[in-house]
């Protein structure tokens, strides 16, 4: 298949909020797929190639972009060759970042404008496109004429979209339903809703296991007799760079177990260090003197056993004979009351807040349902705007991504009175507010970019965040976590805007 066609429905999918319509077309293009193609091109849908990060930023790649050509003639296979190229460049030696531009070049300059859009942001993984793993598992489910319970477990089950998708497209349906747990490959994580306090997340669910939210990064640890691998909430094995995780786990009095939980780092007192400190050992190749302790709240099999059809409260109980000294803090109960005082607790220690749990309900891999509810405090601080970036796909023709500064009162990082950028979002925005944007803003623009329009920083928005985390991007060394937007403050001059000092005031450590 031509990536042109892709593309077309990559656009299509963007410009749609009916999810309907975002199924009906996925779902026409895998019908349309060599088998050899649905796992590549599923992947691209998602902005997770197979072949994983491949070691191409945004500089490199603008850089090896060639002019594009007039007619499409890419087809997918072409791109997914590439990618396994790249691959195997990275890092491959002090040439490897000149054999990657040689390669991205050959392509590029026979892939169309849109087509070279479209690999940049596959390489970069920004996809955008509101082709999400569950409108595609409802696409893959309705183009293989398979129901969708059975795609999404075998999806869960698998942990690989892809190749669920190449199953359910290309093989039998007692193929698709014999795919099972197996110790050693990971699931697709349990996911949560949201609620306000943790009394309404109780009354929502009943008798729950009210749990301690850490500030730390999700694991999945899999244990086969000795051998122990770690994963991440995106499935990449980090068994190398956690030793110490490795450790605890083979410690454990089983043969063999597979575990949910978090980790993260401590500092003398025995509080939670940023998640930045957490996150820089996912990164290193070498164990760092950075030490991180694993908490785990979940368990999927042991010794034979699966037990995610197994109700909550039976999986603690496994979890509590095995790992008593690394369970998740928290209490059962089906009082409002109670789950308050826990987050409380919790919030008192440093962590960000309390996951309810409804103590009945079964590990569904890969799904945000309503049986697990996070509850954690919003911040919301007045920012000033600095700049917005031109948007693409449903947004094209309207300015969108937003930059970010917080107020500078003392010079700390420049000069006093400025403002010092701490991040983007395009998150939160409607139609009404992009429709405003794009009007007002060219209005105060100081200078602009093909990409993005700078202004003059006047106008203040209120931004809603998780928090910081620390950051070598920016020049106030911090960024904003999960930021969206509220709504602008015409009340607020930008001298009234929060600073930069009450943003670092969130670290902790």
């Amino acid at each position: 298949m031509l990536l042109d066609e892709l593309v077309t429905t990559t656009d299509t999918v963007a410009a749609t909020r009916s999810r309907l319509a975002k199924v009906d077309a996925l779902a026409d293009l895998l019908g349309r797929l060599q088998p050899d193609e649905i796992a590549p091109a599923v992947g691209f849908l998602v902005g997770r190639a197979r072949q994983g990060r491949v070691g191409v930023g945004w500089r490199g790649l603008a850089a090896a972009m060639g002019d594009p050509a007039e007619d499409p003639g890419l087809t997918i296979a072409d791109l997914d060759a590439l990618l396994d190229r790249l691959a195997a460049l990275s890092g491959s030696g002090s040439g490897s970042s000149g054999a990657r531009a040689r390669e991205l070049r050959e392509l590029t300059v026979r892939a169309t404008e849109r087509e070279q859009d479209f690999i940049g942001r596959v390489l970069i993984g920004d996809m955008r496109t509101g082709a999400l793993e569950g409108v595609l598992m409802d696409a893959i489910a309705r183009a293989a004429d398979r129901p969708g319970d059975a795609v999404r477990r075998a999806a869960m089950l698998r942990g690989d979209l892809g190749e669920t998708a190449r199953l359910a497209l290309t093989g039998t349906a007692d193929e698709l339903d014999a795919v099972g747990l197996v110790v050693g490959r990971p699931v697709l994580p349990m996911l949560a809703a949201t609620a306000a306090t943790p009394g309404e997340a109780v009354e929502a669910v009943g008798e729950a296991s009210v749990e301690f939210k850490l500030d730390g990064a999700r694991i999945q640890v899999h244990r086969a007799g000795d051998e122990v691998r770690v994963f991440t909430r995106n499935l990449a094995d980090i068994t190398h760079r956690l030793p110490e995780v490795v450790e605890v786990v083979r410690a454990m009095p089983v043969r063999d177990v597979i575990l949910d939980g978090e980790t993260l780092s401590l500092d003398e007192d025995g509080g939670p260090r940023p998640f930045q400190d957490t996150m820089s050992r996912f990164g290193a190749e070498r164990a760092r003197a950075t030490v991180l302790h694993p908490w785990f709240f979940d368990v999927l099999h042991v010794d034979g056993r699966d037990l995610l059809d197994e109700p909550l409260s039976l999986r603690l109980a496994e979890l509590e004979r095995i790992a008593p000294g690394h369970r998740m803090p928290g209490e059962v109960t089906a009082d409002p009351e109670v789950a308050e005082r826990v987050s409380t607790e919790a919030l008192a220690a440093g962590h960000e807040g309390v996951v309810v749990k409804a103590i009945d309900s079964p590990y569904a891999a890969g799904r945000r349902g309503s049986s697990w509810i996070k509850v954690k405090p919003v911040h919301t601080y007045d920012l000033v705007v600095l700049a917005a970036e031109w948007g693409y796909g449903r947004r094209t023709g309207w300015l969108s991504n937003l930059h970010l500064g917080a107020l500078d009162p003392v010079g700390e990082f420049g000069e006093p009175g400025e403002y010092v950028m701490v991040g983007k979002t395009f998150k939160g925005l409607t139609d009404a507010v992009l429709r405003w944007q794009t009007e007002r803003f060219p209005q105060l623009e100081v200078r602009r970019t093909e990409s993005t329009v700078f202004i003059e920083p006047v106008v203040v928005v209120e931004i809603a965040i998780d928090g910081v985390q620390r950051s070598s991007r920016y020049p106030g060394g911090i960024a904003l976590r999960f930021a969206r937007v509220k709504g602008y403050r015409d009340d607020k001059r930008p001298e009234d805007a929060d600073t930069i000092q009450a943003l670092r005031g969130l670290l902790r450590g």
